[in-house]
């Protein structure tokens, strides 16, 4: 690879690059936190809380490919700060909105701009760093990445319980024009060879995934009917891939058993991490009368023990042990959720810290596995829907654990089915763990699964 001419400010542009994840991890949670006080303001059916979370991961989900593809062809700088842009505009659409349905809309709106803005990020840093310079710059993914799930959901307790929910949404406005007023410093940067996108692929995933979404939140219980017709859609997006002249998935992705192990692994573990993450503080305060603070706190051990064990993970188990440490990291979410399951919510601070703990332990090893025997050619096809399949598991598990406490008005039956899910996780991945799966290697000390995962859009 040539040596690339040293852009004067890549630091700094790193640091723009890097505002605008925190972003998007910001975001997220902290909705989560305040889901319950803004039901509160906004009277509708209760399964508008969940969609306040759901209605931002589902587009950002099922854009996120296209996103990448739309950065190759228009250029990563331009579509990055039109991301942002709308990004902000619909940030101020949450703050302002006077129902509960103009906010999910506006919350949707969100997720498709971040689906422009995450994409370009690894691409924009290898157009700026090259050699030494761009493995410490990537370097610096990991750790922004866990002190924003840390302070997420503690900000917004806080700020919701201060000032209001609104000004969980105003937060983005003043660090998103920041970055839109520095992202001039970014070199443009766009693929040698344009590729073409898969418009019909698109639909179908996004109609598809709507509507396994969607019955699931109905405290009535799901609409199988509905159900059924988005795995249709879902499987006939598989054969549309097969045949498509510019397919969203790479489909060589899937000629080896361990690729779609780390894809059924990915939407199981992370229905469980965010699932957990939104039923919590629906139980706190909305069946315990818990104010949003208490419910930001509650999630601190989580997050912290996720952001430890995730650094642990990388420096000193993984090295040591390769993905074997998935298993560990699988046992110590168990033991939590058990805990939470059988000890109530008193347990929650200790069981909960168990949960981030085990989190971190699973994701290093786990993201490592799953792309070490994809081909360099596929490595940004593989991260990039590796990435968008974690966001639709988010979703799914924000739907179905939530929509399980909101129709049984207890948190015991969402904790089971959590627990259940990550007994499945543990299943699905072995095939990462096999010579023929994985053909494991240790990664280099340190690889925190940010890094790994974000090889997205490029």
């Amino acid at each position: 690879m040539p040596t690339l001419t040293r852009h004067r400010w890549r630091w700094a542009a790193l640091a723009v690059l890097l505002a605008a994840e925190a972003m998007n991890l910001l975001d997220a949670t902290i909705v989560q936190v305040a889901g319950p006080a803004i039901h509160a303001e906004l009277p509708g059916p209760a399964a508008d809380i969940p969609w306040f979370s759901a209605a931002y991961t589902l587009p950002f989900a099922a854009f996120l490919i296209t996103g990448g593809r739309l950065g190759d062809v228009l250029g990563r700088a331009r579509v990055f700060k039109l991301g942002v842009a709308a990004f902000v505009l619909a940030s101020l659409a949450c703050a302002a909105a006077p129902d509960a349905g103009l906010l999910i809309g506006a919350r949707a709106v969100q997720g498709a701009a971040a689906a422009l803005v995450i994409p370009q990020t690894i691409g924009l840093i290898r157009a700026l760093f090259d050699g030494d310079e761009l493995a410490k710059a990537l370097g610096g993914i990991g750790p922004v990445m866990g002190l924003s799930a840390v302070t997420g959901p503690l900000l917004g307790g806080l700020l919701t319980q201060a000032v209001s929910w609104r000004a969980a949404f105003l937060v983005n406005v003043p660090l998103g024009l920041a970055v839109l007023l520095a992202a001039r410093l970014l070199r443009e940067d766009r693929a040698a060879t344009r590729p073409r996108l898969d418009l019909a692929g698109t639909a179908l995933v996004v109609a598809g995934a709507g509507l396994l979404v969607y019955p699931l939140i109905d405290p009535a219980g799901p609409n199988w009917g509905l159900l059924a017709a988005g795995a249709v859609l879902l499987a006939v997006f598989g054969f549309h891939q097969r045949r498509a002249a510019a397919p969203l998935v790479e489909p060589s992705l899937f000629t080896h058993r361990g690729f779609p192990a780390a894809l059924a692994g990915s939407l199981l573990f992370f229905a469980v991490m965010t699932g957990l993450m939104q039923v919590v503080p629906m139980q706190l305060q909305l069946g315990m009368g818990a104010d949003v603070r208490t419910a930001g706190l509650t999630l601190l051990p989580l997050s912290a023990g996720l952001a430890v064990s995730s650094y642990v993970a990388g420096a000193r188990l993984v090295p040591k042990f390769g993905s074997r440490v998935m298993f560990a990291g699988l046992a110590l979410l168990l033991t939590g959720i058990l805990a939470a399951l059988t000890a109530g919510a008193g347990a929650y601070p200790w069981a909960l810290a168990l949960c981030g703990l085990g989190m971190g332990t699973f994701t290093v090893p786990f993201f490592t596995a799953a792309l070490h025997r994809v081909r360099p050619a596929e490595t940004g096809s593989a991260a990039g829907l590796l990435n968008a399949v974690q966001q639709l598991g988010g979703t799914l598990g924000v739907a179905a654990l939530g929509g399980l406490y909101l129709g049984t008005g207890t948190v015991a039956a969402a904790l089971g089915v959590a627990a259940a899910l990550v007994v499945a996780a543990a299943v699905a991945v072995v095939p990462l763990t096999t010579r023929e799966g994985s053909g494991w290697r240790s990664p280099r000390p340190g690889a925190a699964p940010r890094e790994i995962s974000s090889r997205r859009g490029r």
